[in-house]
């Protein structure tokens, strides 16, 4: 393990000592779970604490657990982990956070914190169905306005529910229920009895 690594878990250790946070160093990359209640308070200390300093969020994403295969620190299904960057510091963290219901998940919104998080959290609200409460402008961004469910659940069937397609006799794009029947996709292969036979043809 790199010293810098190490520097970076005392620091957290110290820092969040009082409300019993620990880090996880796993393939060089330090992750810090933490509590929906102390998400707002630690991403604060995280950017604003001197021993710490992640003035950056480099990036946000939606994570759906509902089929991971390794075991989990938590049997919540959806989370968001943000990846931090102090450029003062010269090192990264990965924090989690799951939220805490998962038929409806909702997190509080980092974009007060670091506003580079606004188009984040909309992809993550967009694909996953995360709400992000207090967020300025939560809306969808990828998908089109009359998209049906969030396709990168677990349980979204591959082939979605609705398509579009131009009516030529309404003159508009319309939206249908998914007409695509289940079918086999295992080629089959069909040769001639004569297929390979020197000199044939």
């Amino acid at each position: 393990m790199s010293s810098r690594l190490e520097n970076l878990q005392a620091a957290l250790a110290s820092v969040f000592e009082s409300k019993g946070l620990t880090s996880v160093l796993d393939r060089q990359e330090v992750t810090l779970d933490v509590a929906v209640n102390d998400y707002l308070v630690v991403a604060e200390t995280l950017r604003d604490h001197a021993e710490l300093r992640f003035e950056q969020l480099i990036d946000l994403c939606g994570v759906d657990y509902s089929s991971y295969a390794a075991p989990r620190s938590s049997s919540l299904r959806y989370a968001a982990v943000l990846h931090l960057l102090s450029v003062s510091k010269n090192w990264r963290l990965r924090l989690r956070v799951h939220a805490a219901d998962d038929e409806f998940p909702v997190l509080p919104s980092v974009n007060g914190i670091w506003p580079a998080a606004n188009w984040f959290e909309r992809e993550a609200f967009d694909f996953y169905g995360i709400m992000f409460e207090g967020h300025p402008d939560l809306r969808r961004i990828l998908t089109d306005y009359g998209f049906v469910g969030h396709p990168f659940r677990k349980d979204f069937p591959v082939s979605g529910y609705m398509e579009m397609r131009y009516d030529p006799e309404q003159g508009r794009v319309i939206y249908q229920p998914v007409t695509i029947a289940p079918r086999e996709v295992t080629p089959r292969i069909v040769r001639e009895e004569s297929y390979g036979d020197v000199g044939h043809g």
